[in-house]
């Protein structure tokens, strides 16, 4: 039987959702089945050390993603893939024009985000009303769905929804050697905020909330790095926040997952959150602010986590002391994840999708 070959284009592999995914459907997908190959704009990033050997990394060096169309597309018409798997929002949206070149290739995108709250730039929506050249748009939550059927016109026969995997061998792996981190203090309350120090994340009004908890004994521990972490630390600065620590980028986040008493997530909007999914993993309890991005999917009520609405500083707060006076079921919370987003179960449809497109 032929394999099947599959071409999945990132920019790079740097610690983000998508290349996570990436990475982990590229490793588990049999062999005797597929063979695939990853395309980055440039060969960098921290999954690179985590994908197995016998994934052909082709690196097109091309650092800038307007100047990346003219390089992919001559690697898809020299390589001649069964299945182009694109998972960038901006590369998905110029790729989509030239679909129509390849009759005999099959092509997907992965949504990324709520595509009407993340993507403002006209020149890039544009591209948009070329999106329903795709075989098949991959969204990992309703509210994805809904936004590319309502702001663009998507046809609803074109989208499916596969919510994100969580590989449960990795981060138990990554669990079994984490110690309690150093900064992490014994007579207080350790809570955790992970992601891209960026508008998006909603950070500033996470620092907001925290005015509200200066006298309590809690700490707030931020893991990220981006463009706006001197305006953050400043904000800290002038509310005179002593009791939040800025981390900076972190290669194992989970011995902060694994030891915090809440994680908390603040964005404004998100397509599926796999720190959400994977805070669960770790078995750690959640408060999500209710944003867009399957927020609502993940979070099971009173079981692994609750949902606020941030922009509510002293309600947040307020929900944020209740949630830490609970003693929470790590193997209850641990078990609504792995119940419904492990990565068997995830990876089955994703297996499913890419055997069906090519018949």
């Amino acid at each position: 039987m032929k394999k099947i070959s599959i071409l999945f284009i990132l920019p790079d592999l740097e610690t983000g959702g998508a290349e996570r995914i990436v990475t982990t459907i590229a490793n588990n997908l049999p062999r005797e089945r597929f063979e695939p190959k990853i395309l980055l704009l440039r060969k960098e990033g921290g999954y690179l050390e985590f994908l197995k050997d016998d994934v052909e990394i082709i690196d097109i060096k091309t650092p800038r993603i307007r100047h990346s169309l003219k390089p992919i597309i001559k690697e898809i018409r020299k390589r001649k893939p069964d299945i182009v798997f694109s998972s960038f929002g901006e590369v998905n949206a110029y790729l989509a024009l030239f679909i129509k070149f390849f009759p005999k290739i099959k092509f997907i995108a992965r949504e990324t985000n709520v595509v009407s709250k993340h993507v403002n730039r006209k020149e890039i929506r544009f591209f948009y009303k070329f999106y329903n050249n795709y075989d098949e748009i991959i969204c990992q939550s309703d509210d994805m769905q809904n936004d590319l059927i309502e702001n663009f016109e998507i046809k609803k026969e074109k989208l499916i929804k596969i919510n994100n995997p969580v590989d449960f061998d990795f981060i138990n792996e990554k669990l079994a050697t984490s110690e309690k981190p150093g900064s992490f203090k014994d007579d207080f309350k350790n809570i955790v905020a992970i992601g891209n120090l960026s508008s998006r994340k909603g950070f500033d009004n996470l620092l907001k909330v925290f005015i509200h908890l200066k006298n309590e004994k809690i700490l707030l521990h931020i893991l990220g790095d981006g463009r706006d972490k001197e305006l953050l630390h400043q904000m800290k600065k002038d509310l005179g926040l002593e009791n939040v620590i800025f981390h900076g980028q972190q290669k194992n986040p989970y011995q902060f997952l694994k030891f915090a008493e809440l994680f908390i997530l603040s964005s404004r909007y998100e397509g599926f959150p796999n720190v959400l999914l994977e805070a669960g993993a770790c078995g750690t309890y959640s408060l999500a602010n209710n944003c867009p991005g399957g927020i609502t999917e993940i979070i099971q009520l009173g079981i692994n986590g609750e949902i606020s609405n941030i922009e509510n500083h002293e309600e947040f707060a307020g929900n944020i002391l209740r949630s830490l006076q609970h003693n929470h079921d790590s193997a209850a919370i641990k078990n609504s994840i792995s119940s419904r987003f492990s990565k068997e179960i995830i990876l089955d449809k994703y297996e499913n999708i890419f055997k069906e497109i090519v018949i």
